[in-house]
This record gives C-alpha cells, sequence and structure tokens, in this order.
C-alpha cells in the first residue's frame, strides 16, 4: 500500500450463549462509545461507518437500520455489509484507501440465540436444488470434514485436540463464552451432530459484538501514538455450488493468504508472523485453514498442532484467543480476530498476551465451507 491504514480503537463485548437481558442497540452503542474512547475520538470526529449485520439472524429486513442512531450514522455515510466483519474492515479500509474518509467506524453485532443457526443457514444455498435437501453450515461443514480427513488420514481425536487447545487457552480470555480444562475424550464423548462432527468439535451459539476505528495515514498518526497499521490485505470468493469446487482445496484461502503476505512483505509466515487469530467454526477447520495459509503442507495440520507449533508457547500461536470455538457470533468473529491481533500487538491481550508479538494474522471467513475468505496482516 502507498498509504497505510491505521487501526487506532478496538472494543469487544464479552461472547455469552443469549444476552436477551440487553437490546441489541444498547450493546452496539456499548462497543461503539468503547472503541471511540479508545481512539480517542468522538462521533463528530467520524467521517463514514461500516456496519455488518444479516437480516436473517436479526429477524427483521434490512437489519441496519436500527443501528443508524447508535452508531452514529445519521447525516453521514454508511456502508452495510451483510457477512463477516472482517469482510465490512475491508469495505472500510478502502474507503479511507480511496479518499473518501480519514476516520472510519466499523461494527459487526449478531443475536446467534434469537434463532435456529442451522434453519437460518440453510437460506445461504439454492433455494430449488439445495434447500430442499436441508443442507446448511453443519451438514454441509461434516461433507467438507470427511472428504478432508480421509484424504489426509486425520482421526476424530486429532479434531479433539484443536477442542482442547483452544478451550484451555481461553481461560485466560475474560470475554470467552466457554472456557475450561478439557481432554480429547470429554469432545469425543460429546453428542454426535454430523459425523464426524460433535457438539464440542462446533462453535457455541453466541451473542455478541465488536468495534473498530480506522483511519487513514496521517489521521492515524496525528491521533495516536502508536497506531496498529494493516500491513497486507487479501480476500477472495469461490464457486457457490458445493459441487463446483474441490472442498479441501480451499482456493480461496491460499489466495487471499497468498496475496495479503505479499503486500505485508512476509515471505515465511512461521518464522515472521507472532501469531494467528483464525476463523474456525468446526475444529477441523482450522487444521485445514493453518495449511492453506501455508504455516505447514498439505494433510499436516495435526502435526503441526501435535508439535506444540500453535500453542501459545509455539513457534506461531493459533487463537491465543481461545477461537470461535470459545464462543463468537458467525458474523462477528473475523472482527473479533482482527481485535484480538490488535491487542496483541499492542502488547495488551493481558493473561494471552504472546511475548514481543509484533505481527499477526487476522483471518474471517464466510459463506459455507470457507467459501469467501480475508486476511489481514496487522503490526506496528
Amino acid at each position: 500500500m502507498n498509504l497505510r491504514v491505521g487501526i487506532i480503537g478496538v472494543s469487544q463485548t464479552k461472547y455469552e450463549t443469549n444476552k436477551s437481558y440487553q437490546a441489541i442497540t444498547d450493546t452496539v452503542f456499548e462497543v461503539v462509545q468503547e472503541a471511540m474512547a479508545d481512539a480517542g475520538v468522538s462521533r463528530e470526529d467520524v467521517d463514514s461507518i461500516v456496519t455488518s449485520s444479516v437480516d436473517l439472524w436479526d429477524g427483521r429486513t434490512a437489519s441496519n437500520q436500527m443501528l443508524t442512531d447508535v452508531v452514529g450514522a445519521i447525516m453521514k455515510s454508511e456502508s452495510r455489509v451483510a457477512g463477516d466483519g472482517l469482510g465490512a474492515t475491508f469495505q472500510g479500509m478502502m474507503t479511507i484507501l480511496c479518499g473518501a474518509s480519514d476516520l472510519t467506524l466499523v461494527v459487526s453485532q449478531c443475536r446467534g440465540s434469537m434463532g435456529d443457526p442451522y434453519g437460518i443457514s440453510n437460506w445461504v444455498f439454492d433455494p430449488i436444488f439445495q434447500q430442499p435437501l436441508g443442507l446448511d453450515y453443519l451438514s454441509a461443514a461434516a461433507l467438507q470434514a470427511n472428504h478432508y480427513m480421509k484424504r489426509f488420514e486425520i482421526t476424530q481425536e486429532d479434531c479433539a485436540r484443536v477442542v482442547v487447545k483452544n478451550l484451555n487457552d481461553a481461560q485466560n480470555n475474560p470475554q470467552a463464552q466457554v472456557a475450561k480444562e478439557t481432554t480429547t475424550d470429554d469432545v469425543m464423548h460429546s453428542p454426535m451432530w454430523a459425523y464426524p462432527i460433535k457438539e464440542m468439535d462446533a462453535a457455541p451459539v453466541s451473542d455478541g459484538a465488536c468495534a473498530i476505528v480506522l483511519a487513514s495515514q496521517k489521521k492515524a498518526k496525528a491521533l495516536s501514538k502508536n497506531p496498529v497499521w494493516i500491513l497486507g490485505a487479501g480476500c477472495c470468493v469461490e464457486a457457490h455450488y458445493l459441487g463446483d469446487r474441490d472442498l479441501t482445496e480451499g482456493e480461496a484461502l491460499a489466495k487471499a493468504s497468498k496475496k495479503a503476505y505479499e503486500m505485508a512483505g512476509i515471505h515465511d509466515p512461521v518464522k515472521e508472523l507472532d501469531l494467528a487469530e483464525v476463523s474456525a467454526e468446526f475444529s477441523y477447520q482450522e487444521l485445514l485453514w493453518t495449511e492453506l495459509m501455508g504455516f505447514c503442507g498439505r494433510g499436516n495440520g495435526i502435526k503441526f498442532l501435535e508439535q506444540g507449533m500453535t500453542s501459545a508457547e509455539g513457534a506461531l500461536p493459533v487463537n491465543p484467543s481461545g477461537g470461535m470455538i470459545a464462543g463468537n457470533p458467525v458474523t462477528v468473529a473475523g472482527l473479533t480476530r482482527l481485535v484480538e491481533a490488535v491487542l496483541q500487538v499492542r502488547g495488551k491481550a493481558e493473561a494471552r498476551q504472546v511475548q514481543n508479538a509484533k505481527m499477526a494474522l487476522a483471518h474471517g471467513t464466510t459463506g459455507c465451507c470457507g467459501q469467501g475468505q480475508y486476511v489481514m496482516i496487522v503490526g506496528n
């Protein structure tokens, strides 16, 4: 990038099974206020706003309309991304890079508890040929998991080790929804949902929100003593129909990662990145995504984990926050990963802090089985 975009303010809620005790507008208002306070700016300073929400999750048409006043978008430019929060960050970043804004607020929220997650995700599929089959995120993920595990001889116990790592690490994260000492036996004995995915292999239903403040290079230097810079970014979308792509190849993630690495000047992500926050809604996906991002060879995701490389003290910690397995709403997850990455680079991640973290990767995904992929590199 010729001009850099800085992140000068971040905020997130505690993620919970059910936030029905609080109105969505109140939840969003809180994270907006906290992010702007962190950035040292007011609503009057913000030029544009990007919100991330999905009508089906919120149970209303044009669901961003209820957020217009609480995000400060009255008489200001507002964009709405009906998908992952990291995708909304791309929108905000481009708004600044094209010169349309100097200060952009990005907000993502979701109430997973308000509806049936798998009934809602059925709507993602083709209404004529695929929806009647009952396909949803869970059943489609089971297809992907079976293909991946058979191709590379990955076992259910291997996937359970991902859950153990993440839930144990989540004990250091006060925002985590699920955080506890866990064993592979615990995971293996949890109810089977869609073979080979068991209850503990899946991210729990979650409610929450988060927000960030983006600034142009000039504005970021003026407002912040130590902004976190977006050093590289890449996004890519694959074919919609599951049958039109090999679910274990993940071309979109491989291309998005390559672009982000090139922009950030990264040649060896394991040696040059200090940590990665990866959006994996199901345990097998953390193994698959780390392979596709080039952290290890194809089929070696489990070896990479077993060698301790992805542990909080490893060569490349993956999800020291606990990740989605510890609880993040679907559309908020990518922005949560970015907030966590920023906190790490700032040295403000408290008990989950990775020592001497200077450069971090944040990852988000949207659509079924990783159809759309976002990768962002941030650092000092």
